[in-house]
């Protein structure tokens, strides 16, 4: 695996690949015992279930393409890259996606900054804040006022950003367009990972398969025509632009692409732009020849009627010339994808009779793909994967739990485990963030990159749900694989993250309660200088600082004193005089003010996301979701917010509101054909949203601990025989 930023390359260490080794075991074997069990016994034991047949399940739910749609590409990957095609099976017509769901080549580690002349430095957009917490605090904001540190701030914010590594498509010739091409038929077979495309062209058939290698950021193709049409590699420069295809075709003289070897099946380009690097290795099988078009165009031409090719992307120059055959990567893929199936978690919506429970399936099935190969690799996802940039391409680590938790829940958690490792290699970044704010431990960023750069926001500077994530999710891996090996790699950082959380929480005195204050919550519509006690930094900080103290005994070590006052003291929840509980403690306007009913209701991930704690009454929490269920403002909510909400309805014992809120029409709840959550014209794609469907499928079949009931999250009139296999219990 690779990771870079700017051409630095990050490697996983040992342990990490001997630990997915270990996790490979382990899953098998849960596997075997998930089988066995479900020959005997149903999710909770009452009758007896058939396994499931885990190839049909996947089969039913193959995308299938007949026409052009810039909102229905396709993507192979692995984690670490991926590859979306159009109708055409590669990358022919990106200008008909670039507004929908864009056909990009991206990785983990393909990064780009634009050069900096004028020296600017992190600490230039720096603000000084007092919170009332005895000391000054440092946080990285976006400067409006022209001048040095607004032009600091939007250097930031736009460096680094993430690649396009170049278009692959067919050359059909000139003057071919789009609706020349008639008799599409394209399917992404799931199981193997293969998409296979057949279509018609000036009276030629044309059939292309398209795969991508398990562990190499390769994709490999095999055209058969009698036209003999080639493969183009076309690479663009970088925009530079907040949410777009990050392909700039008009910018030929500010980046270069040069073959530095070449014999009769093999190429290596080196790609230049500024001061980054990267390389394209081509294998072709047969007879071929690779022309150079135009700068940064060349076009591999075959003399028969098959063009079998691999293209191997890297930040080194490659040590071997010959690349794996499409033969071979095709097969690799198979093995890859259906042992993911096999080994993972299942869940089977065949048998229900509610007309809703079909579609529920497909967008099930389909998140798990997508999230699969966009969000599981060596560093966190961004909000839409390996697709193309939103946030110029950056991740966002508030969000790293709607992407990856259900990844433990669903027997997969060397996928989360393998994200994880990368906390450790911006530790000291998220320990100075601490530091000059006047705190303990370690402060994560929000919105960042590989190098863990914090990038200036006067919004997600002062986010603080990021940081229990860690802890959350550090449990989630131990809970799927309980052993001495996982507290020695993650207690750490657990630790010193509880030790921010402790030291950002102050003591109120006179009411002898600890309390949250200056920082916006999830509910971004609040503000840092106003906001105190938000409802569910309050649970979720009750929740994470118990679990550091288990890490501790688990660990051999005394529970923390301090940290049991606090959470002995942590203020319960506000609430009006009609028993609902508030946006915030200062939010008495809550239920008449449109900016606490707008954006995500997060008051709800108080019960759902966390298990109820002292600091809530059921009946309260009760009320609650009945008046957001009728009144909320759901025009203004994002793709998490459905499960968000159907996991606290199933926890208070209400599995219609459960399913019904996965399954509400509203835009942003949307899954288009590809089974991406579409959000709007910015957001076509929306990977948290696929990510929270699936921990809220995983929390309504296998429930949470202490939950006796059978499917808790569905309703038990008859209609919903939800049948799954191998899922584990939230907290």
């Amino acid at each position: 695996m690779q990771s870079m930023v700017s051409g630095e390359p990050l490697s996983l260490p040992a342990d990490t690949t001997m630990n997915l080794i270990t996790y490979t075991r382990n899953t098998m074997k849960k596997a075997f015992y998930s089988l066995f069990a479900a020959l005997l016994l149903t999710a909770c034991g009452s009758e007896k279930q058939a396994p499931i047949d885990r190839e049909a399940l996947v089969a039913r739910n193959n995308p299938q393409v007949t026409a052009f749609d810039s909102l229905a590409s396709l993507s192979v990957g692995n984690g670490e890259f991926a590859f979306t095609v159009d109708a055409t099976g590669l990358q022919t017509f990106p200008e008909l996606y670039k507004k929908g769901v864009p056909l990009g080549t991206q990785s983990q580690w393909g990064w780009h900054s634009f050069g900096n002349p004028d020296n600017y430095k992190p600490e230039e957009y720096l603000k000084e804040y007092d919170f009332g917490r005895g000391h000054k605090e440092l946080y990285a904001c976006q400067f409006k006022e022209a001048g040095r540190q607004k032009d600091a701030s939007n250097w930031y914010r736009m460096n680094p950003h993430r690649l396009h590594l170049g278009i692959v498509g067919l050359e059909l010739g000139e003057g071919v367009k789009a609706t020349d091409i008639t008799d599409i038929r394209q399917t992404l077979n799931l199981w193997t990972g293969e998409i296979s495309s057949h279509f018609n062209l000036n009276g030629y058939a044309f059939d292309v398969q398209t795969v991508c290698h398990p562990n190499q950021d390769m994709i490999s193709g095999n055209i058969t025509s009698r036209a003999h049409a080639g493969i183009n590699l076309r690479f663009p420069y970088p925009t530079g632009g907040h949410a777009d295809d990050a392909c700039n075709w008009d910018a030929n003289e500010k980046h270069s692409t040069e073959i530095i070897y070449q014999d009769a099946q093999n190429a290596v380009l080196m790609r230049t732009l500024d001061a980054t690097s990267y390389y394209v290795t081509l294998h072709w099988e047969g007879k071929a020849a690779l022309k150079e078009k135009s700068k940064n165009y060349l076009v591999l031409v075959p003399e028969e009627d098959t063009l079998a090719f691999s293209c191997l992307f890297t930040a080194k120059e490659p040590t071997a010339k010959e690349l794996p055959s499409f033969a071979e990567t095709a097969s690799l893929s198979g093995e890859y994808w259906t042992s993911f199936w096999k080994n993972g978690a299942a869940v089977d919506f065949s048998h229900c009779t509610d007309p809703r429970a079909k579609e529920l399936e497909r967008r099930v099935v389909l998140s798990q793909y997508l999230l699969a190969i966009q969000s599981a690799g060596s560093v966190p996802p961004q909000e839409t994967g390996l697709t193309y940039n939103s946030w110029f391409g950056k991740f966002h680590l508030e969000m790293i739990w709607w992407h990856q938790s259900w990844q433990a829940l669903w027997g997969h958690p060397e996928l989360l485990d393998r994200t994880l490792g990368w906390y450790e290699t911006v530790e000291p970044v998220a320990r100075e963030i601490a530091r000059r704010q006047g705190f303990d431990g370690v402060r994560w960023m929000k919105m960042t990159d590989p190098s863990g750069t914090e990038a200036p926001s006067n919004v997600g500077s002062f986010l603080i749900w990021q940081q229990p994530h860690f802890i959350y999710l550090a449990e989630l891996v131990y809970r799927a694989n309980p052993s001495d090996e996982i507290i020695q790699k993650y207690n750490h950082l657990v630790q010193e993250t509880a030790k921010f959380m402790y030291s950002f929480a102050t003591y109120d005195e006179f009411h002898g309660r600890y309390i949250l204050k200056g920082a916006i919550p999830a509910q971004e519509t609040l503000r840092a200088a106003t906001t105190i006690n938000p409802p569910f930094e309050l649970s979720y900080w009750h929740f994470a600082m118990q679990t550091a103290q288990k890490w501790r005994e688990r660990a051999g070590e005394k529970r923390n004193l301090e940290w049991d006052e606090l959470i002995d003291k942590l203020s319960p929840l506000a609430y009006n005089d009609d028993n609902l509980y508030l946006a915030s403690e200062d939010a008495v306007d809550t239920y008449k003010d449109i900016r606490f009913t707008s954006d995500h209701m997060a008051v709800l991930g108080s019960v759902g996301i966390l298990p109820m704690n002292k600091l809530i009454r059921a009946d309260y929490m009760k009320n609650t979701l009945d008046w957001i269920w009728d009144n909320w403002n759901w025009g203004k909510t994002w793709g998490w917010d459905y499960p968000m909400t159907a996991m606290n309805a199933a926890r208070l014992g209400e599995p219609e509101k459960a399913v019904g809120a996965l399954l509400m029409d509203k835009r942003t709840n949307t899954y288009l054909l590809n089974g991406h959550n579409y959000q709007d014209g910015r957001l076509r794609c929306y990977l948290p949203g696929n990510g929270g469907l699936l921990t809220a499928i995983a929390m309504m079949c296998a429930g949470w601990d202490g939950c006796e009931v059978e499917n808790p999250g569905f309703p038990k009139d008859g209609t919903w025989d939800v049948r799954w296999e191998g899922l584990e219990k939230m907290p």
